[in-house]
């Protein structure tokens, strides 16, 4: 989906759509999802980092103070230093949203076994440099 084309997804959107796959009811599902989200929050504002294997990593890092300039004044301003949230994404998450494949795909791309470093194919080796000129630096 390109970005013209993308939408905003609500929680109450995912909260019918799991409902209704699941067969739960909305009320239950919507509890367990907005209990999910309290506890990232809750566990990213102690400083633990959380890792969900193949979807991603949530962790808080610290910026440090600096200095910076607003580009209408040129006035130079202090910025302090905070505490901001990253998100680092998983390879599952990485294959499906950044390379664009579909989830039969990813399955498959599971499956294959990683490629080895030791191939038997030749080795193709890098061009050799002319040689140096007498007297030349370089």
């Amino acid at each position: 989906m390109t970005e013209s084309q993308s939408r905003t997804i609500t929680k109450r959107e995912l909260v019918n759509r799991i409902a209704e796959e699941t067969d739960q009811t909305k009320v239950a599902v919507r509890d367990v999802i907005q209990r999910f989200l309290d506890s990232i929050v809750d566990e990213l504002s102690e400083g633990n980092r959380l890792e969900f294997r193949e979807f991603g990593v949530f962790e808080v890092r610290e910026r440090a103070a600096r200095r910076a300039q607003n580009p209408k004044t040129l006035e130079k301003v202090e910025v302090p230093a905070k505490r901001v949230v990253k998100f680092k994404v998983g390879r599952v998450m990485r294959q499906r949203v950044c390379d664009e494949i579909g989830p039969d795909q990813v399955a498959e791309a599971a499956a294959q076994p990683e490629p080895s470093s030791e191939s038997s194919a030749p080795r193709v080796q890098p061009p050799t440099p002319p040689p140096a000129k007498p007297g030349s630096p370089f």
